[in-house]
């Protein structure tokens, strides 16, 4: 099982790859980075791409029709953080933002502890193909480890 750096590395390996990151989106702060930044800048990126998970992950318009809400729990036992009171991943699985040259894809990593982190692509849209990459980023995230 990858930890950050070979997740990273395999990332990179993607058709269109331009840079990734592995961000904690409670914080916005970045546990790994490598290749280029779409502002020059890893950290402030990770503030950024951050801001946007955590707005999708905390919309409950978005959990709307999940297998859980339909077997009876109640919608109050989602906290503040917009994860279930159990610690329970966000309902959003990624996030896809299409610019006129690239995409910005954000896996999100289920974890042991509390679920906060995701997987942060930059993928050039010329090169890139979104489907393979959005496929590889749910198997790397999958097999992430974070210690």
């Amino acid at each position: 099982m990858p930890g950050i750096d070979e997740c990273l590395l395999d990332v990179m390996r993607l058709p269109g790859a331009r840079g990734a990151a592995v961000v904690d989106w409670t914080s916005g702060l970045a546990l790994g980075t490598i290749g280029d930044s779409p502002n020059g800048d890893h950290e402030a990126t990770a503030a950024e791409t951050a801001e946007v998970a955590r707005m999708a992950a905390e919309q409950p318009a978005f959990a709307a029709g999940l297998p859980e809400a339909s077997a009876g729990l109640p919608e109050a036992s989602a906290d503040a953080s917009g994860k279930g009171g159990t610690g329970s991943p966000p309902p959003v699985e990624d996030v896809i933002v299409t610019t006129r040259a690239g995409y910005h894809i954000l896996r999100f990593v289920e974890t042991d502890f509390d679920s906060s982190v995701f997987l942060h692509l930059w993928l050039d849209r010329a090169e890139g193909n979104l489907a393979l990459a959005r496929i590889r980023l749910g198997e790397m995230a999958e097999r992430l480890v974070l210690a």
